[in-house]
């Protein structure tokens, strides 16, 4: 037997292997699992061997994000503020104020998703008085879900929106009483005003977002995560805006696997993108790093239901059927796995239909598609799915969005949407993720403290406990659940030998600790392919050297991504009398840690 090249030791580690589920150790050769087991595995180990010193820390499979916008959002990263996990508004006023500030003309600032009024312990939105009071001159941007954003006067005057503009295709510009916009731009009846709007903005040098896009890669290590599926998105041209990812993957450049899936841009040309998709390339193209995985999850625009619980469920328009059908048509004739937006069952049902139809003339014989969200999916339609060999991907939407779903539709309707509880009982493919960036937070560990515990983030219970996972099982869907989606269910998902080496070690035991503690987990040591991609605290010296942010302005440089001090803060300004924020410097990491006050020392 050849002596491994690595061997991880004295770890509690969580293989999600039904043949081995708890082992102290690994061994890795050629970016992949050779054994599991004991110590004693150190016994194969030779001179050359790579030794690490998991130091008793969990250690668990590496979390694969079923639907996460992570090519747009690499592109976008370093110019986004991030209110993900800050824990007040007066904190985010804070944050907003200093970034207009440092951010140079002609660019915005932007807030662009991950964040929820309920999170704050003010509990409300900002207002656009608040907004333009902390940034009088430079534009700003703020999306909050899908539903509407919130602009300053200097980014009215910069999108050109003025008393003489009309109101946009899909959306409305509220107006004060002499017809003028006062910077609130309202999602009615769909998303379009928001994407539109956001595109106005200047984007970053094409240096700057292979930059941007590597800081992303990152900050997801930064949270375990390893892989992920993309979902393409609007504004996500193919091939043009994926030359950064495909540079990045030609260099060696890229900490997470990629299996993204191709989103069409054009209303009413849907079946005219993915006829010239379907000559340039296919499912399956490219490796195990970045390989391109299907369609979606935009097939059509008219079968768009965006999930906006302030305005009420949208009816989708007689022609979607026949769009729908021809589109799905050509991606079964071509062997395209699929997958397609969906929130309502109302909408669902409809899609099934056509599904239902399509494969009485194609068969699907067990081509892989799935739907994404399904928050009302019902029983009958869970069945109809089953039969057609479907999956589906959930995502934490409502950890961001609960409260607003219980208004309009009462609590007992919000405890099962999703129906977890009886998708996995029936047997389906489900895997989890974030939808990431621009609705739920990117980390991971929110999702799962939604899955664990059934509350929003602002603490709202949503789910009784038939409708709640436990931590185990959880975490599958975070792994072995999501790989199915990629078809990478041989290769990943588990720790077990012959499976790729990618897992994380984590900065608390997410087995056994408190259950509000679980979304203030990050790793502290992150392994792809048997390749240290970020390492901290005792594994720091492990870990390759930190990228410079670029550009120098880059909300990214002062604040990082997600709010590393949110809980710290949240326990500070609980019980501490000084009231004063200001960012905190790190000298262990060689920056700013979030906002902070003279109470807390590191």
């Amino acid at each position: 037997m050849n002596a491994p090249e690595m061997v991880l030791y004295n770890g509690k580690i969580t293989t999600l292997d039904e043949a081995r589920p708890h082992v102290s150790a690994v061994a890795v050769t050629g970016g992949r699992i050779t054994a599991t087991g004991g110590d004693e595995l150190l016994t194969t180990a030779a001179d050359s061997t790579g030794r690490i010193d998991l130091r008793g820390r969990r250690v668990i499979p590496g979390l694969n994000d079923s639907h996460i916008h992570v090519i747009r959002g690499g592109l976008n990263f370093n110019m986004e503020l991030r209110w993900d996990g800050v824990p007040s508004l007066d904190d985010a006023l804070v944050m907003l104020g200093e970034q207009a500030r440092r951010t140079p003309p002609p660019q915005w600032v932007r807030v662009v998703g991950g964040w929820s009024e309920f999170q704050f312990a003010e509990k409300r939105m900002p207002t656009l008085e608040e907004v333009n009071r902390v940034a009088p001159d430079t534009p700003v941007f703020i999306l909050h879900l899908y539903d509407r954003a919130l602009v300053n006067r200097a980014a009215l005057r910069a999108m050109g929106y003025a008393r003489e503009t009309p109101d946009p295709p899909g959306g409305e510009l509220q107006r004060d009483k002499a017809g003028n916009p006062t910077g609130l731009l309202i999602a009615r009846p769909n998303a379009m005003i928001l994407y539109a709007s956001l595109a106005k903005g200047p984007k970053l040098s094409y240096e700057d977002q292979l930059n941007s896009t590597r800081q992303f890669m990152r900050e997801l290590n930064r949270l375990g995560l390893t892989s992920v599926i993309d979902a393409g998105g609007g504004f996500q041209n193919y091939p043009d805006d994926y030359r950064v990812i495909e540079e990045l993957a030609g260099k060696g450049d890229l900490t997470l696997r990629i299996a993204y899936n191709l989103f069409t841009q054009h209303p009413k040309e849907e079946l005219t993108d993915f006829s010239r998709w379907v000559t340039m390339t296919s499912p399956g193209k490219g490796d195990d790093l970045l390989r391109m995985n299907g369609a979606g999850e935009m097939l059509v625009f008219s079968a768009a239901d965006f999930e906006d619980f302030l305005e009420p469920r949208p009816d989708l328009l007689p022609v979607m059927e026949e769009e729908l059908a021809q589109v799905v048509h050509l991606l079964v004739e071509n062997r395209w796995p699929f997958r397609l937006h969906a929130t309502y069952d109302e909408s669902i049902s409809r899609f099934l239909d056509v599904f239902e139809s399509v494969n009485r003339d194609v068969p699907f014989n067990g081509l892989r598609w799935f739907f994404d969200h399904a928050e009302t999916i019902t029983p009958r339609s869970l069945e109809r799915l089953r039969a057609l060999g479907g999956g589906i991907a959930i995502q934490d939407r409502m950890a961001f969005q609960g409260e607003y779903f219980r208004e309009r539709y009462g609590k007992e309707a919000a405890g099962h949407t999703p129906p977890l509880r009886r998708m996995l009982e029936m047997g389906i493919p489900v895997g989890a993720g974030t939808d990431a960036t621009r609705v739920a937070s990117y980390n991971p560990w929110v999702s799962l403290y939604w899955l664990v515990t059934g509350r929003t983030v602002g603490g709202t219970q949503l789910y009784p406990e038939a409708n709640r996972m436990g931590r185990e099982e959880a975490l599958r869907l975070y792994t072995a659940g999501s790989s199915w989606f990629s078809g990478d269910e041989e290769k990943k998902g588990i720790l077990a030998p012959g499976q790729l080496a990618d897992l994380t070690v984590l900065s608390a035991d997410y087995l056994t600790i408190p259950e509000e503690e679980i979304r203030g987990i990050e790793s502290v040591l992150t392994i792809l392919g048997g390749k240290v991609v970020y390492g901290a605290e005792e594994f720091g010296s492990l870990a390759p050297p930190p990228l410079p942010v670029s550009p120098n302005w880059s909300p990214v440089g002062a604040y990082g991504g997600y709010h590393r001090g949110a809980a710290a803060s949240a326990a500070i300004h609980k019980g501490c009398a000084c009231h004063s924020h200001k960012r905190v410097w790190s000298p262990r990491e060689s920056r700013f840690w979030g906002i902070g006050c003279d109470c807390f020392a590191f």
